[in-house]
């Protein structure tokens, strides 16, 4: 009984009216498609990491709803469509391309034919791929032979963007001369400093190389707030 009346509260309303103000089920549900609605998460993410990491990013992809993405792809996206390619704001003249790979597996024949696509794109100094299925082995190898980084991402890890969590800490990534400073200050050598590894979920996210040191803010402990300072090694 408690269900139904709660029911037809939503549809005269639009929200319960139980008194935690939380929305009816029925306001939260996707009558979409799977596919369509991966993309969009993970495209929507992938914008939020390039804006983070520096890219020049159009706010509009930012605001982008799922009913937009829809009505602009569909609701089986042409992958092709979905690319991302921007300017890095502080040298527009490097570019970073996002590719969105299908569900077929990915060899080493799938590697050297984006390869050939990209030939002719100036200005890409980097590449980001969007996987659905494994890569073997040697089409991993493959990368290698591009004359830039190529990162991969599976399209399960931009489904959510981890940094929007509230128990995740502040990161702030030190240039070099701050970190000259840093380095100085304490006496130390960046090897001496805590780390973190290239596989770190922080240093996926930011694209960090090796020696680059971090800022990190933890907030909300029981202890209060504090800083660390790591090294990516």
């Amino acid at each position: 009984m408690e269900v139904k009346m709660a029911e037809e509260g939503c549809r005269e309303n639009g929200e319960s009216t139980f008194n935690d103000g939380t929305y009816c089920i029925s306001k939260t549900v996707d009558d979409g498609g799977v596919d369509s609605k991966r993309f969009y998460l993970a495209r929507t993410t992938a914008f939020e990491m390039l804006r983070d990491r520096g890219y020049e990013v159009n706010e509009a992809e930012l605001s982008l709803s799922l009913s937009e993405f829809r009505s602009v792809f569909g609701e089986k996206p042409d992958l092709e469509r979905l690319r991302i390619c921007v300017s890095l704001r502080s040298d527009p003249r490097k570019k970073i391309l996002v590719v969105f790979m299908g569900s077929e597996p990915i060899t080493v024949k799938t590697v050297r034919a984006i390869h050939s696509q990209i030939s002719n794109n100036v200005g890409v100094s980097a590449m980001i791929l969007i996987l659905q299925s494994k890569m073997n082995h040697f089409a991993q190898k493959e990368l290698a032979t591009f004359p830039f980084t190529v990162e991969i991402f599976p399209i399960g890890d931009l489904l959510v963007n981890m940094t929007k969590h509230i128990q995740q800490p502040k990161i702030e990534i030190l240039t070099k001369e701050e970190k000259e400073q840093l380095l100085r200050k304490h006496a130390l050598e960046d090897k001496q400093l805590p780390y973190l590894q290239e596989s770190d979920r922080f240093v996926r996210y930011y694209g960090l190389k090796k020696k680059q040191v971090v800022k990190i803010t933890y907030s909300n402990e029981p202890v209060g707030s504090f800083v660390t300072y790591r090294c990516i090694i």
